[in-house]
Protein backbone atom coordinates (compact mmCIF):
# COMPACT_ATOMS: atom_id res chain seq x y z
CA UNK A 1 0.00 0.00 0.00
CA UNK A 2 1.22 3.47 -0.74
CA UNK A 3 -0.34 6.51 0.94
CA UNK A 4 -0.23 9.69 -1.38
CA UNK A 5 -0.36 12.88 0.09
CA UNK A 6 -0.94 15.71 -2.33
CA UNK A 7 0.36 19.15 -1.53
CA UNK A 8 -0.82 21.06 -3.99
CA UNK A 9 1.63 22.29 -7.69
CA UNK A 10 2.42 22.06 -10.81
CA UNK A 11 1.44 18.52 -10.61
CA UNK A 12 -1.59 19.08 -9.85
CA UNK A 13 -2.45 21.96 -12.13
CA UNK A 14 -4.08 23.63 -9.51
CA UNK A 15 -5.63 27.53 -10.43
CA UNK A 16 -4.19 29.58 -7.75
CA UNK A 17 -4.72 32.78 -9.62
CA UNK A 18 -8.46 32.13 -8.86
CA UNK A 19 -9.21 33.22 -5.40
CA UNK A 20 -12.34 32.09 -5.38
CA UNK A 21 -12.29 28.33 -5.74
CA UNK A 22 -10.09 28.17 -2.89
CA UNK A 23 -6.90 26.46 -4.70
CA UNK A 24 -8.81 23.15 -4.32
CA UNK A 25 -9.91 22.79 -8.14
CA UNK A 26 -7.75 20.91 -10.53
CA UNK A 27 -7.96 20.33 -14.26
CA UNK A 28 -6.27 16.79 -13.57
CA UNK A 29 -5.76 15.13 -10.63
CA UNK A 30 -3.55 12.58 -8.93
CA UNK A 31 -5.75 9.53 -9.18
CA UNK A 32 -6.64 10.15 -13.03
CA UNK A 33 -2.76 9.85 -13.88
CA UNK A 34 -2.96 6.53 -11.86
CA UNK A 35 -6.41 5.55 -13.55
CA UNK A 36 -4.80 6.58 -17.03
CA UNK A 37 -1.46 4.58 -16.39
CA UNK A 38 -3.54 1.50 -15.30
CA UNK A 39 -1.83 1.19 -11.63
CA UNK A 40 -2.29 -1.97 -9.89
CA UNK A 41 -0.41 -0.80 -6.68
CA UNK A 42 -3.03 -0.40 -3.96
CA UNK A 43 -2.97 3.24 -2.83
CA UNK A 44 -5.06 5.96 -0.27
CA UNK A 45 -4.85 9.60 -1.77
CA UNK A 46 -5.31 12.58 0.96
CA UNK A 47 -5.07 16.03 0.48
CA UNK A 48 -2.85 17.33 2.77
CA UNK A 49 -3.18 20.95 1.48
CA UNK A 50 -3.15 22.96 -1.56
CA UNK A 51 -0.70 25.10 -2.36
CA UNK A 52 1.90 26.88 -4.40
CA UNK A 53 4.67 25.43 -3.05
CA UNK A 54 5.96 28.69 -2.39
CA UNK A 55 3.64 29.40 -0.49
CA UNK A 56 4.07 26.76 2.42
CA UNK A 57 5.24 27.54 5.78
CA UNK A 58 6.93 25.57 8.50
CA UNK A 59 3.24 24.58 9.63
CA UNK A 60 2.18 22.95 6.53
CA UNK A 61 5.08 20.87 6.62
CA UNK A 62 4.20 20.36 10.24
CA UNK A 63 0.90 19.04 9.24
CA UNK A 64 2.34 16.85 6.54
CA UNK A 65 4.82 15.67 9.07
CA UNK A 66 1.73 14.94 11.82
CA UNK A 67 0.08 12.72 8.76
CA UNK A 68 3.25 10.70 7.59
CA UNK A 69 3.37 9.64 11.27
CA UNK A 70 -0.11 9.13 12.04
CA UNK A 71 -0.37 7.14 8.92
CA UNK A 72 0.05 2.88 9.24
CA UNK A 73 1.35 2.93 5.54
CA UNK A 74 5.39 2.22 5.25
CA UNK A 75 5.56 4.03 1.75
CA UNK A 76 4.40 7.63 1.74
CA UNK A 77 4.40 9.71 -1.89
CA UNK A 78 4.20 13.05 -1.62
CA UNK A 79 3.28 15.74 -4.81
CA UNK A 80 4.65 18.58 -4.19
CA UNK A 81 5.90 22.18 -5.93
CA UNK A 82 9.30 22.01 -7.15
CA UNK A 83 9.70 25.62 -6.12
CA UNK A 84 10.62 24.35 -2.33
CA UNK A 85 10.46 20.33 -2.66
CA UNK A 86 13.99 20.41 -1.43
CA UNK A 87 13.06 22.57 1.75
CA UNK A 88 10.30 19.94 2.23
CA UNK A 89 12.47 17.01 2.02
CA UNK A 90 15.62 18.24 3.87
CA UNK A 91 12.65 18.98 6.86
CA UNK A 92 11.33 15.63 6.86
CA UNK A 93 14.75 13.98 6.46
CA UNK A 94 16.24 15.68 9.57
CA UNK A 95 13.08 14.05 11.52
CA UNK A 96 15.12 10.69 11.01
CA UNK A 97 11.09 9.23 10.09
CA UNK A 98 11.04 5.37 10.31
CA UNK A 99 8.84 5.12 6.59
CA UNK A 100 10.00 5.58 3.08
CA UNK A 101 9.06 8.91 1.63
CA UNK A 102 9.57 10.07 -2.27
CA UNK A 103 8.93 13.48 -2.88
CA UNK A 104 7.36 13.86 -6.75
CA UNK A 105 6.45 16.83 -8.83
CA UNK A 106 6.42 18.22 -12.63
CA UNK A 107 7.96 20.94 -14.28
CA UNK A 108 5.40 21.43 -16.77
CA UNK A 109 1.54 21.60 -15.78
CA UNK A 110 -0.40 18.28 -14.95
CA UNK A 111 -2.76 19.11 -17.88
CA UNK A 112 -0.10 20.54 -20.75
CA UNK A 113 0.14 17.59 -23.34
CA UNK A 114 3.78 17.18 -22.89
CA UNK A 115 3.87 17.39 -18.97
CA UNK A 116 6.67 15.45 -17.41
CA UNK A 117 3.71 14.90 -14.32
CA UNK A 118 2.63 11.51 -15.59
CA UNK A 119 6.42 10.10 -15.92
CA UNK A 120 7.92 11.48 -12.55
CA UNK A 121 4.31 10.41 -10.93
CA UNK A 122 4.84 6.72 -12.42
CA UNK A 123 8.78 6.87 -11.50
CA UNK A 124 8.13 7.96 -8.19
CA UNK A 125 6.03 5.24 -7.10
CA UNK A 126 8.11 2.16 -8.64
CA UNK A 127 11.10 4.14 -6.83
CA UNK A 128 8.91 4.16 -3.50
CA UNK A 129 8.80 0.01 -3.83
CA UNK A 130 12.62 -0.65 -4.10
CA UNK A 131 13.93 1.95 -1.47
CA UNK A 132 14.96 1.40 1.77
CA UNK A 133 13.75 3.94 4.50
CA UNK A 134 14.40 7.90 4.32
CA UNK A 135 13.95 10.70 2.41
CA UNK A 136 13.78 11.19 -1.36
CA UNK A 137 13.25 13.46 -4.08
CA UNK A 138 12.26 11.59 -7.43
CA UNK A 139 12.14 13.99 -10.65
CA UNK A 140 12.91 12.71 -14.27
CA UNK A 141 14.33 9.62 -13.80
CA UNK A 142 16.82 10.22 -11.43
CA UNK A 143 16.47 9.83 -7.17
CA UNK A 144 18.07 12.32 -4.88
CA UNK A 145 18.20 11.33 -1.33
CA UNK A 146 17.08 14.38 0.90
CA UNK A 147 20.73 15.52 2.10
CA UNK A 148 22.36 15.62 -1.34
CA UNK A 149 19.72 17.35 -4.01
CA UNK A 150 19.21 20.68 -4.94
CA UNK A 151 17.64 22.89 -8.00
CA UNK A 152 19.16 23.88 -10.59
CA UNK A 153 17.47 27.01 -11.84
CA UNK A 154 18.93 27.75 -15.12
CA UNK A 155 18.45 23.88 -16.37
CA UNK A 156 15.07 23.53 -14.24
CA UNK A 157 16.59 19.77 -12.93
CA UNK A 158 17.28 18.52 -10.06
CA UNK A 159 20.82 17.58 -9.58
CA UNK A 160 23.52 16.03 -6.93
CA UNK A 161 24.73 19.38 -4.61
CA UNK A 162 27.84 17.11 -3.86
CA UNK A 163 28.28 16.16 -7.38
Amino acid sequence: MIHILTTGGTIEDLDYENPENNNTQSKITIKEFLDYANVSTPYLIEKAFAKDSRSITAEDRNILLQKINGSSVEKILITHGTFTMEDTAVYLGKQEIKKTIVLVGSFIMGSSKNTDATFNLGFAICALQFLKQGVYIAMNGRIFLWDNVTKNKETNKYVLKNG
